[in-house]
C-alpha cells in the first residue's frame, strides 16, 4: 500500500479521465474523489480473494485483469470479464452488498486505487452527477454478460472467436504500412486466454487462429495480432455485431 504523490496522482487523473466511467467529469470532482483513494500494485499471475471487494472498491490504473468464474469440481474457468485502465473491479458492490462468485486475476502486473466501499458510497450520494457515467458502465457491463450468455447459447466456437476479436478492434482506419487492424485489451493474449473468453479450450482456438493465418485473415506484428482481412472475419462472426456491417457472403465452410 502506497499513497499517491503528485505526479501519481496526474497519471490516474489521465487514464480515469479517458474511460467512459469517467469522461467529461470536471477536475475538481475527480481531484475530491481521488483525495479518498490510496494506491495499491499487484504482481502478475496473482489471484485475489473475492471478499476483499466487498470491503473496498478498487480502480484500474495500469494493466489488465481477468475476471474469471471457475468450476471448483472441474477446474474449467471462464472469463465474464477482461478490464483494463479505469475500469473499476465488481463495481456492482457500490448497489449490492452479496458476495460473488468471482476470481479477479491479473495477467500482467497492474496498478490500482482503491477506497472503502463506505466511503466510495457516501461520495457517491454526494455527487449523484456521477451517474451519469456510472449507470452507463453499468449497463454496458451487463450488455457484455448478456452478448456472453448468447454466444455460448447460440454460436459455435468458431463464431464466438470471430465475434470477439471485432468486439475488441480499435475504431479508426487500419494501422498505416501493417495493412490492418490493431486489437486493444486481447491483443497479445494467450491462446489459453481467449479460450477462456469463449468458453472453450486452448487447442480448438488455436486451431482456429491458425486457419484465419494461413488464410491471411490474422496476422502477427511485432507479437500482437492484428486483423488483415476485416470484411472475411465479419463472416466468420454469423451476426452483425452493432456499429459493424456485413460485406460479402458467409464462407461455406467452417473450422470447428
Amino acid at each position: 500500500m502506497m499513497k499517491m504523490d503528485r505526479d501519481y496522482r496526474a497519471h490516474c487523473k489521465a487514464r480515469l479521465g479517458a474511460s467512459p466511467l469517467f469522461a467529461g467529469l470536471s477536475e475538481a470532482l475527480l481531484d475530491d474523489m481521488l483525495g479518498m483513494f490510496r494506491r495499491d500494485n499487484w504482481r502478475r499471475g496473482v489471484q485475489l480473494d473475492p471478499s476483499i471487494f466487498q470491503q473496498r472498491l478498487y480502480l484500474l490504473i495500469d494493466g489488465r485483469v481477468e475476471v474469471t468464474r471457475i468450476n471448483p469440481q472441474t477446474g474449467r474457468s471462464i472469463t465474464l470479464f477482461l478490464l483494463g485502465p479505469g475500469d473499476g473491479i465488481d463495481m456492482i458492490t457500490l448497489l449490492n452488498e452479496r458476495p460473488h462468485d468471482i476470481t479477479p486475476v491479473a495477467i500482467e502486473d497492474v496498478s490500482l486505487i482503491s477506497v472503502p466501499l463506505a466511503d466510495a458510497r457516501a461520495w457517491l450520494e454526494k455527487h449523484p452527477e456521477f451517474n451519469r457515467n456510472f449507470l452507463p458502465y453499468l449497463g454496458e457491463q451487463m450488455r457484455k454478460l448478456e452478448d456472453l450468455a448468447t454466444d455460448l447459447a447460440l454460436h459455435d466456437t468458431m463464431t464466438r472467436l470471430a465475434r470477439l476479436i471485432l468486439r475488441h478492434i480499435r475504431p479508426g482506419p487500419a494501422v498505416d504500412g501493417e495493412g490492418g487492424r490493431r486489437l486493444r485489451l486481447i491483443n497479445d493474449l494467450h491462446d489459453e486466454s481467449l479460450a477462456r473468453m469463449v468458453g472453450s479450450v486452448r487447442q480448438v482456438v488455436n486451431r482456429h487462429l491458425q486457419y484465419w493465418r494461413r488464410h491471411g485473415i490474422l496476422h502477427k506484428h511485432h507479437f500482437q495480432t492484428v486483423v488483415s482481412d476485416l470484411d472475411a472475419l465479419r463472416n466468420f462472426a454469423d451476426e452483425i455485431l452493432p456499429g459493424e456491417e456485413n460485406v460479402g457472403e458467409k464462407p461455406s465452410a467452417k473450422v470447428r
